[in-house]
């Protein structure tokens, strides 16, 4: 669950789909007879556990719908419309589903170690609280994330995770450039619903970013301050707390899902920038698509 775009790039890709098989293995002969000639009843074979198949890859494409603040602390929120592409791939390393796209770097029952993706949405432009001031692209975020497994109903119907997620940020204009480090843990808990299908997500945690990543959004120089937006210098350290809850649910080959994001902005390090006017956001989104093409291969997958 990302920084101020989680539903549009990141919470909203996923797949419900259900499939299995069950295949069945012979025990093999033992190597000798017994000493004592005795006649023992025949013993059954026992079929392995079903498998959860999905296809490899989906494609498809919708529309999602987005409140968002224009940054993180501004009284300004805007309306977006957005296309969603949805694209689910099962890979062994690389994958893209209901956790986000990442590359598996190592993957135990309990342990996982993947490179994650993020991105955050530039800022509009007319924000009258940044009048005058540099506009803020959009940026993409990508770095390692531990991921620890704390418990687990046993057949995964539920979920507790610890994620541990840092990430570098650039920004996405015509010259990129370098624009700070973001270290967001969070408890992460997924529920699964098998009978109706819904797949319900809870996250909470702290923000922290260092200098570089803060002064692109609330610092104020020399240059652009004046009576009512004073010269302000940021510092790196907390950034406040989110919690995000989500649901989803796949209908045939139509996908529908939504979230809720509680930001808390209280003992933030910038929280005295003349850029921040509340200290608090609630933001809301809602997607759909249709899945339009599915891969022939099919591989175990974990929903």
């Amino acid at each position: 669950m990302s920084a101020r775009s989680r539903f549009a790039l990141l919470l909203m890709a996923a797949g419900m789909a259900c499939a299995s098989v069950a295949s069945h293995a012979a025990d093999a002969a033992p190597a000798a007879a017994p000493a004592v000639d005795e006649q023992k009843p025949a013993t059954p074979d026992i079929p392995p556990p079903v498998k959860n198949l999905k296809p490899l890859w989906e494609l498809g494409l919708g529309v999602s719908g987005v409140r968002l603040p224009d940054y993180r602390g501004s009284n300004q929120s805007h309306n977006y419309l957005l296309p969603l592409p949805y694209i689910v791939y099962r890979g062994t390393w690389l994958k893209s589903d209901r956790d986000g796209t990442r590359a598996m770097l190592f993957d135990s029952p309990r342990v996982k170690l993947d490179l994650s993706f993020g991105a955050a949405a530039p800022a509009r432009s007319n924000n009258s609280v940044r009048d005058g001031m540099p506009e803020l692209p959009g940026n993409l975020e990508v770095g390692p994330s531990l991921n620890i497994t704390l418990d687990q109903e046993v057949r995964k119907r539920w979920t507790l995770d610890l994620r541990l997620p840092v990430r570098g940020v650039v920004t996405l204009e015509s010259s990129p450039r370098y624009a700070g480090t973001t270290f967001s843990p969070n408890l992460n808990f997924d529920l699964k619903d098998p009978s109706h299908g819904w797949n319900v997500g809870f996250l909470t945690g702290p923000l922290f970013a260092n200098r570089r990543y803060h002064e692109q959004y609330y610092q104020v120089d020399a240059a652009y301050a004046r009576p009512d937006r004073p010269a302000y210098q940021t510092r790196g350290g907390y950034a406040g707390w989110q919690t995000i809850a989500s649901t989803s649910k796949r209908f045939g080959h139509t996908w529908f899902g939504a979230f809720v994001r509680l930001e808390n902005l209280n003992g933030a390090v910038y929280q005295d920038s003349p850029l921040v006017k509340r200290n608090s956001a609630l933001t809301i989104g809602f997607g759909i698509s249709w899945v339009l093409k599915t891969s022939e291969t099919m591989v175990e997958s974990r929903y």
